[in-house]
């Protein structure tokens, strides 16, 4: 396998595009827009940023599927390349949020900041190493950081902000401790040798000290309980556009890199849950935070009346459900997960969308902000119905079938009578009780009346238009044809 720089800046073409988008955009607005004012240099802040994104999707498509390069610092394949695509296109779509929705005083550093967290994301699509890995989740945690906190005017952004950073600087703690234990023990950062060795030595005490690492640093950046404390306040404090990027690129990106890191680097640890006795490993560890995840989501979900707060408590809930796809991973292979964290991530994006454009209007913090929507605005009422019943899982959204391939794949592990079936049936269950929740969002929203002082109509943007108009037809169209997606996979 020879080094070859250029074969590493071909399969980097995205991160480089990125970069070189956020260097511009500083570049650009020091240069010349000082001069002029704040709406003006959010719309070219934006519009060089979209260039980039777009950019950086050329240069995924352009590096391919071509294997591993560079020694295996980083693997081009299947899941690189569509969760490379994935988070660019929602990154391009909390792009199209800004103009007209968010008024930033310093729009330049915060469209530069969501590109860099980007290519934070997009490198950890391909990651084969330990020490990239590791870099890669810094780099998109520590944008993330700041973009959660960036409204200065706001003490709530501001707690939001330091909450995150120091929940996100003990995970990595745990993070990077779990990896040197790890290779202590085998002598490799790359995934295929630390396989090797894994499957050569087996389970030992230290092992299971690095695995018990791990699994919490990825609680963490999951937002899976009982790791989940930082999510609520979060999503409630940041500003929309954060929150977006936070829910939808940042979870997707995570879990294809733990995808990564779970199964091709520590499978042989997993153990067992498809049948009693269940085996020792990190796999039913990640069944039993699943199992907490959907049962803490749900009920919490249940006692908000802040819509934030609300989507944060379902965002726990789909981490559940999300590592009930890591556990069937290992023989359904990565497509269910991708799926489902793809078109959560859309239907995230535009909820978050059509709550800026409503927080320019007025506010929106309390579900009943969200009165007589349907009278001040149809389009948003129409598409938020749209985001919402994906999320609750209603045929023939894209949300729908994700939950049914990822309990599809968790069912092929055993029988409903074995701990596999066990999970899917309180999956189901506990979809039910979500089902209510977000029926409480649309019954806000098309059928109760507005407030006496909130009766003038909204009037969208052109660019959040758009985005939401882009993810709506996405989700409706991956809700009619799943397979578009899946047999990437095979």
């Amino acid at each position: 396998m020879n080094l070859s720089y250029s074969e590493l800046f071909r399969a980097l073409l995205p991160e480089t595009s990125l970069v070189l988008g956020a260097l511009i955009v500083l570049g650009i607005d020091l240069a010349f827009g000082r001069k002029n004012d704040a709406a003006h240099r959010l719309r070219t802040s934006t519009i060089l940023g979209l260039v980039a994104v777009i950019a950086a999707i050329y240069g995924s498509i352009a590096a391919g599927v071509g294997g591993v390069v560079f020694r295996g610092v980083i693997t081009l394949d299947e899941l690189t390349l569509a969760t490379r695509l994935g988070v660019l296109v929602l990154t391009g779509l909390t792009l199209l949020m800004l103009p007209g929705v968010t008024r930033l005083k310093n729009s330049a550093e915060y469209v530069a900041i969501i590109l860099l967290a980007a290519s934070g994301f997009t490198l950890m699509a391909g990651v084969q190493q330990l020490l990239v890995a590791f870099l890669a989740i810094e780099l998109a945690s520590l944008s993330l950081y700041v973009l959660a906190g960036f409204n200065k005017q706001s003490p709530a952004s501001a707690e939001a902000g330091l909450k995150y950073f120091l929940f996100g600087g003990m995970s990595a703690a745990f993070l990077l401790f779990g990896f040197s234990l790890i290779f202590g023990l085998t002598g490799a950062i790359d995934f295929p040798h630390i396989a090797m060795q894994i499957s050569l030595q087996g389970m030992s005490p230290l092992l299971v000290v690095a695995l018990t690492m791990v699994v919490v640093a990825f609680g963490f950046k999951a937002a899976a309980a009982p790791f989940h404390l930082w999510a609520p306040d979060v999503y409630q404090g940041a500003p929309a556009s954060s929150a977006a990027l936070i829910a939808s690129a940042s979870k997707l990106a995570g879990f294809a890199v733990f995808l990564r890191l779970l199964w091709p680097a520590l499978g042989f640890s997993a153990g067992r849950v498809s049948e009693l006795p269940v085996i020792v490993g990190w796999l039913p560890v990640v069944a039993v935070l699943a199992l907490a995840s959907m049962l803490i989501g749900n009920f919490g979900a249940l006692a908000q009346s802040n819509v934030r707060r609300l989507l944060a408590y379902s965002a726990i809930a789909h981490a559940g459900s999300l590592l009930l796809g890591v556990v069937a991973a290992g023989r359904a292979g990565p497509g269910p997960v991708f799926y489902y964290a793809a078109t959560y991530g859309l239907a995230t994006v535009g909820i978050f969308g059509v709550i800026a454009v409503i927080e320019r209007a007025g506010r929106c913090h309390d579900l009943t902000d969200l009165a007589g929507l349907y009278k001040r605005s149809p389009f948003l009422a129409a598409v938020l119905a749209v985001f919402v019943l994906s999320l609750a899982g209603i045929p023939p959204l894209a949300g729908f079938f994700g939950k049914f391939a990822v309990f599809a794949a968790v069912l092929k592990l055993g029988t409903l009578s074995g701990p596999a079936g066990w999970l899917v049936i309180a999956a189901i269950a506990l979809s039910a009780v979500a089902l209510y929740y977000y029926l409480l969002i649309l019954k806000q929203a098309l059928v109760a009346a507005p407030a006496h002082d909130a009766t003038a109509p909204i009037v969208t943007p052109a660019f959040a238009t758009l985005a939401l108009l882009i993810s709506a037809g996405l989700i409706v169209y991956l809700g009619l044809f799943p397979s578009q997606v899946l047999q990437i996979f095979g």
